[in-house]
């Protein structure tokens, strides 16, 4: 009969086992710490996430030992994420504010900032809807509640029904200060108590698609012309006005155009430093201008 193996040596095994499962964490812990096996974090705007998606796919097949992982929830999302340390870049359609920067510094973070694109932030409407031009003063007037019938635009004698980003948004935020607030710092004015708030574009746009009474504002790498209407925009009654485009978001005559940005802390890795070096290059601006953001001006 066969001897069944002592206690002694069964510990023996267990023991060794364990020391080898030991080492392979620490080896998988080392590898992770020098840059392989681990993602790059990249999470934020929603504005900029299928661009960010779009950088990450080209990226990783001309680089296929990086990873990129990318994730939206907003400006303000991607920027707390940034300040708790969790992740390498945050994208935002709108600048850090200085409580931000203060608080990311507190936490050892120094926040790096970077222009990536342009974005005609395009006003628009249903289909349906015969007004096809409005001022800033309009838009806010419009916006506030002050100005609450599309006839007192040229529109027909019907309620408007308003539709914004929700406040994490950093779309919401720029649209608040440059339209509703008309880059007034001293303006208090906010959105009409009304306005129906939306987590993301997709939102925005299938509340305008399906409301023939409904005015929002979205990116306008997010605007399909087919289903929805684009409104040309005057900075006041004096000035011409501007359909949103590339080009007249590159020349600066639409009045509505912002820089999107993105965040790191101010030392980041040599794989980080590259892929944003990439991003600003030819290759990652010639995505950009693809789906229809502005690309960045060459130096």
């Amino acid at each position: 009969m066969p001897r069944r193996p002592s206690i002694a040596i069964c510990l023996l095994l267990l023991l060794t086992a364990l020391a080898l499962s030991a080492c392979s964490r620490t080896a998988d812990a080392a590898g992770a710490q020098a840059g392989t096996g681990r993602a790059i974090q990249n999470k934020g705007s929603d504005t900029l996430v299928n661009l960010a998606l779009a950088w990450a796919e080209q990226y990783r097949v001309e680089h296929p030992d990086i990873s990129i992982a990318v994730t939206g929830g907003g400006s303000g999302t991607g920027i707390a994420a940034l300040i708790n340390g969790t992740v390498d870049i945050a994208n935002a359609s709108r600048v850090m504010k200085d409580d931000e920067i203060a608080e990311a510094q507190a936490n050892g973070i120094d926040p790096q900032e970077y222009v990536v694109a342009i974005d005609a932030l395009a006003v628009i409407v249903n289909k349906d809807n015969p007004v096809s031009e409005l001022t800033i003063d309009q838009l806010a007037d419009i916006f506030t509640g002050r100005v609450r019938n599309w006839k007192e635009v040229g529109g027909l004698d019907e309620p408007i029904i308003l539709v914004s980003r929700e406040s994490n948004s950093g779309t919401h935020v720029y649209f608040l200060e440059e339209v509703v607030r008309k880059g007034d710092k001293e303006n208090k004015d906010v959105f009409a108590r009304q306005t129906l708030l939306m987590p993301s574009s997709v939102g925005i746009t299938s509340e305008v698609k399906r409301n023939p009474h409904a005015i929002g504002y979205d990116g306008l790498g997010y605007v399909d012309t087919n289903t929805e209407k684009l409104i040309a925009v005057a900075k006041d009654a004096g000035s011409p006005f501007v359909l949103p485009s590339v080009a007249t978001g590159a020349d600066g005559t639409y009045p509505i155009a912002r820089d999107l940005y993105v965040y790191t802390d101010k030392s980041p890795s040599q794989a980080i430093t590259d892929y944003l070096t990439w991003i600003t290059g030819p290759e990652g601006q010639a995505i950009v201008a693809k789906l229809g953001f502005v690309p960045i001006a060459k130096e």
